[in-house]
């Protein structure tokens, strides 16, 4: 009964679309602190090879303008699954037993591909939150994260279940505890230790992880390892059957800690962290080939896009392999220049996309809800998808320009760039929000800091935001400034919702 009832929603989603197609599975691979520079298509020059994704984008649509809703991981994600820029309600990422930053009832883009009649399923990196405070044993300091002060035979409510999804296999978050597999509501095994540090250093910059509960023998070398297996596995396990899937993979890497699996070591020019995008590039290509393996990529949208940026560790790459994961940019995750946000950003629906196009159209990940929700033929609700855009027309070719003109940046609470065409406002003195290295300033002729309160570029003329123009065009200023006001306060940027 189940199945014949999906499969009538989905040939009535059809019909609304005026199609004799079945709708299309989704798939959404989400890289973790990968520079736009790092895709070899985007970046000729770049000493990482990355045949799939490559491929993908040569048999789709590589969209050459296309960012995150943040140059940090949390805020980012919460925007693509609810067409909702972060920084209307929160700026920070989920820290260890966090709890989730989904408001009661909110709208969510699984739930939505839920009520059209997908199987539904996130796989990888959560780092949203859980409800980790209901399995805490009665009178455990709230404060204190030790492995005997939760009650791991209990279900963990509020995480990826509670928001859309059939199904969870993850960590939650590589370099957060607790160190253990967590498989839809429940801990495969129970934390019975607690990690302070691993003894040997990662094969790059820090391990980064912090201190709590832990099974005993927990590998991080296993875990791309692991939720590549499973997410081909997943798709193995969809043929033959007659609801479509949405599936989501948050790959861990190449976030920190930069450990890829001996097989990769050497398998770029940009040392370890180079090795780690080349073993990402190659679980993307295994979870495509699977599939090819069944019989859907005819079928499928298959969208590679990533969280934000490369991390601080991209200045001492440059410095030593010289390849900039930014290129051409300027800025690294966290920052509000182009390199914290402007990021890899493919989509392939085999029928609808041109193999190979080259879109300078600009596109958020948060215009995924109201594109998606074209596509299936969902109404989306007045209270949902406040910032989402819909490119469907866009990508079918049916419109010339892509519906969107305008986009804030934002990180960090009070420190805000907005973009209007090509022109982009950086609404504070700059947009480093760490110390930049003089060498990589000296080498990418980066002139010193004007000491003026704010940044005006333009983009097409100057992507590296070498040249603040502010006190060139101080209407322009004034104009963006209103602009960036007017977005943040009338609670919605949407096309849809205008004079609601």
């Amino acid at each position: 009964m189940k199945s014949l009832i999906a499969l009538l929603l989905t040939l009535g989603a059809s019909v609304a679309l005026g199609s004799a197609r079945p709708l299309p599975n989704i798939v959404i691979l989400y890289a973790d602190d990968m520079g736009y520079g790092d895709l070899g298509a985007n970046n000729p020059a770049s000493k990482i090879p990355t045949p799939h994704l490559d491929r993908l984008a040569a048999t789709g649509l590589r969209f050459t303008d296309g960012h995150s809703s943040s140059g940090i991981c949390t805020p980012s994600r919460y925007a693509m699954l609810t067409g909702r820029h972060h920084w209307r309600d929160f700026h920070g990422i989920t820290n260890s037993f966090g709890p989730s930053v989904f408001k009661p009832g909110q709208l969510t883009l699984p739930q939505m591909l839920r009520e059209k009649g997908y199987t539904t399923a996130v796989i990888g990196k959560w780092h949203l939150g859980w409800d980790w405070d209901a399995i805490r044993k009665p009178g455990t300091p709230k404060d204190s994260i030790k492995a005997q002060d939760f009650d791991w035979t209990k279900p963990v409510n509020g995480g990826p279940l509670d928001h859309g999804f059939d199904h969870y296999f993850g960590d939650d978050v590589i370099n957060f505890p607790p160190y253990a597999w967590i498989e839809d509501r429940t801990l495969v095994r129970a934390p019975d230790t607690d990690f302070v540090k691993f003894p040997q250093p990662p094969k790059e910059g820090n391990w980064e992880c912090r201190p709590g509960p832990a099974v005993a023998d927990w590998d991080p070398y296993a875990v791309l390892p692991t939720l590549t297996q499973r997410s081909v596995d997943y798709v193995l396990s969809r043929r033959g059957k007659a609801e479509p899937f949405f599936l989501f993979v948050p790959f861990p890497s190449p976030h920190a800690p930069i450990i890829p699996n001996d097989a990769f070591d050497g398998t770029s020019q940009a040392g370890p962290y180079g090795d780690f995008v080349v073993q990402t590039d190659d679980a993307c290509g295994r979870i495509l080939a699977a599939l090819d393996q069944i019989g859907a990529t005819e079928n499928t949208i298959v969208i590679f896009t990533a969280d934000n940026g490369a991390e601080n560790y991209a200045y001492a790459r440059d410095a030593t392999y010289d390849h900039w994961s930014s290129a051409p940019f300027r800025g690294v995750k966290r920052d509000l220049y182009e390199g914290g946000h402007h990021v890899p950003f493919l989509v392939r629906w085999p029928g609808v996309t041109q193999p190979g196009r080259v879109s300078p159209a600009l596109i958020s990940q948060v215009d995924f809800m109201a594109t998606l929700a074209s596509v299936v033929g969902y109404g989306l609700p007045r209270d949902a998808a406040e910032d989402s855009h819909d490119f469907l027309a866009y990508l079918r070719g049916e419109a010339e320009a892509g519906p969107r003109r305008s986009m804030v940046h934002n990180t960090y609470a009070n420190r805000y760039a907005v973009r209007d065409g090509d022109w982009v406002l950086v609404a504070t003195k700059t947009g480093d929000e760490r110390p930049v290295p003089a060498a990589w300033n000296a080498k990418h002729r980066q002139p010193a800091d004007d000491d003026q309160p704010f940044e005006l570029y333009h983009l097409e003329q100057d992507p590296q935001q070498r040249h603040n123009l502010a006190t060139q065009h101080p209407e322009r200023v004034a104009a963006l400034q209103t602009l960036l006001q007017t977005l943040r306060d009338r609670g919605h940027s949407a096309p849809r919702l205008d004079g609601r």
